[in-house]
């Protein structure tokens, strides 16, 4: 003990305060952030986002070391720049090497995607012109002239509720003399909604439910029919005219999409004014049959084309008129919420709103085949195609979720939010170039060649991920693209630039005509016209006919 009362004195009369601070700093044992054990390097790691391990791991030797003997670490990078969640409570499952090894995998499928192989499904004739859908492995179409409709399953798994019918006019509404307007199905829940009226009121529109299997009462519904509310107030004498229907649905939401047009009758008598009205109003059909959830809006231009929504989520709405307006729709007893208003770059016309929703609605059914299922698509983090004004937007669901900050009252300029998350394509012609879009994949079809009558379809890429598993294939695109676009009305040119990158693959088969195309979780389908000649002299053919058949191309 003398010894070390002896000691200080001898530092603090022989050296300066500086030095014996530094004798003090050097007596301490060195400890950092690389000293932790590997378990608590990984564990701190895997809390950062995607992007921020990736930049720890890209500058410093030891971190990138963790990274690479780590497959779970590798496992959640790979959910994350694939915009997936892990399912929770999945039992026993593969070692997270191998799922990482699978998830990689079918990555890099997509970029190798050969549209020479494909199965054929059989299917109906389907008068062109008329809609088709696929959704839940199941191909279906409604025939408005006929007003009948049909549904079959397509290549359908184990697992999977196969449902195949063909409703006639008489079948599909069974109320006596009514008329259907529309017919919305959805065979993940076993559903199916028709709009319809009765033909001594066609201005009083109701929503008929019932199992699609038995044709009975839904057992999940609140009741056989859905009613409508009333239009806005008018007089008595003003003539209402529906001019415009659609209904979709999310989970336990269906909605309906009405535009009409009051016509009033000036009041010197010589003219007529109208007001055209957009009217969405959407339902808890599982709890009830009637509805608050209710919005209505004047459409100044209506003379420009038409109106769309979609549902983003079970709880949000995004309705398209002249911008992108973002509702919550959490609380039914009352009229949807506003979240935010984004402004479009220019006047938008024949808008069309793609994003399907049947990899997510469905939260219950997916938790409850948790044993079969790793992962599940992040609902706030997908893409969305906006088709208006021969373009296509294609743009990251993020920018409607990442709301902090966000005053509601004030529109968000496109300048703000657009050339950042937000691809622009060319899109001509939507009765001649088809497109659809599931999780972050959009497929495109296109020209050919200038002017050509054949098309080929390109498939694009834009998870943050895409770069790392195409392995070599596809064409990366990161540098922003410019579209010049003549204003509306005379007034000047819009340039459009955008910059959200992803990667291209396209493919050299080519087409005469697609009449639809859609992608699934692991398949692309093509509902193909093949054109039929016959030889007269030569090289001379005559088309003697068109047939149309669904392709299934498997990756």
């Amino acid at each position: 003990m003398t010894s070390h009362l002896l000691v200080y004195p001898m530092l603090k009369t022989r050296c300066t305060p500086r030095q014996v601070k530094r004798v003090d700093y050097e007596m301490k044992p060195k400890a950092g952030f690389l000293s932790l054990a590997g378990e608590l390097l990984f564990y701190i790691l895997s809390l950062l986002p995607c992007r921020d391990i990736l930049r720890c791991t890209s500058v410093c030797k030891a971190l990138r070391q963790t990274y690479i003997s780590s497959s779970r670490l590798q496992y959640i990078v790979e959910l994350s720049g694939q915009h997936l969640l892990p399912m929770p409570n999945t039992g026993d499952l593969a070692p997270v090497s191998q799922r990482l090894q699978l998830l990689r995998d079918r990555a890099h499928a997509w970029f190798k995607f050969d549209l020479y192989s494909f199965k054929t499904i059989s299917i109906p004739n389907i008068p062109y012109g008329h809609e088709t859908f696929f959704t839940d492995g199941h191909f279906y179409f409604w025939d408005n002239m006929e007003n009948s409709a049909t549904i079959i399953p397509v290549l359908p798994k184990p697992s999977q509720q196969i449902i195949k019918r063909k409703w006639s006019p008489e079948a599909l509404c069974v109320v006596p003399h009514s008329i259907n307007r529309n017919v919305f199905i959805d065979p993940g829940q076993n559903l199916i909604a028709v709009l319809y009226y009765v033909d001594d009121e066609p201005e009083t529109l109701y929503i008929d439910l019932r199992a699609l299997d038995s044709g009975g009462i839904h057992p999940r519904a609140a009741g056989r029919t859905l009613f409508l509310s009333d239009l806005l107030e008018n007089d008595d004498d003003d003539l209402v005219e529906t001019t415009g229907t659609s209904l979709k649905g999310c989970g336990r939401h269906i909605a309906l999409r009405r535009v009409y047009v009051i016509s009033v009758e000036d009041e010197d008598g010589e003219g007529i004014s109208r007001e055209y009205i957009l009217q969405l109003q959407i339902w808890d059909w599982q709890h009830s049959t009637t509805s608050c959830s209710v919005l209505s809006d004047v459409m100044r231009y209506p003379a420009v084309g038409s109106t769309d929504f979609c549902f983003l989520e079970n709880n949000r709405l995004l309705v398209v008129i002249e911008d992108l307006k973002l509702y919550s729709i959490e609380d039914m007893s009352q009229a949807p919420q506003l979240l935010a208003c984004f402004l479009p770059p220019l006047l938008l016309s024949n808008m069309q709103c793609l994003f399907p929703m049947d990899d997510i609605e469905h939260s219950a059914q997916l938790q409850m085949q948790a044993r079969k299922t790793m992962h599940t698509p992040d609902p706030t983090n997908q893409l969305l195609c906006l088709i208006a004004s021969d373009l296509v937007f294609v743009i990251s669901t993020r920018i409607f979720f990442d709301l902090d900050g966000v005053a509601v009252a004030t529109p968000i300029p496109w300048n703000q939010w657009g050339p950042s998350n937000t691809r622009v394509l060319e899109h001509p012609d939507p009765f001649r170039f088809k497109i659809h879009v599931r999780g972050n994949r959009v497929l495109q079809s296109f020209e050919a060649s200038a002017g050509s009558i054949q098309y080929k379809l390109r498939l694009m890429d834009f998870s943050p991920l895409a770069v790392m598993n195409r392995r070599g294939l596809g064409r990366v695109v990161k540098e922003p693209s410019t579209i010049d676009i003549a204003g509306s009305f005379g007034s000047s040119v819009v340039s459009l630039t955008t910059s959200l990158p992803y990667v291209e693959v396209v493919s050299d088969r080519r087409f005469h005509k697609l009449q639809n195309i859609w992608l699934e979780r692991d398949r692309i389908y093509l509902l193909n016209t093949i054109w039929e000649y016959t030889v007269i002299h030569g090289s001379v053919r005559d088309l003697t006919g068109l047939t149309r058949r669904l392709e299934a191309i498997d990756l």
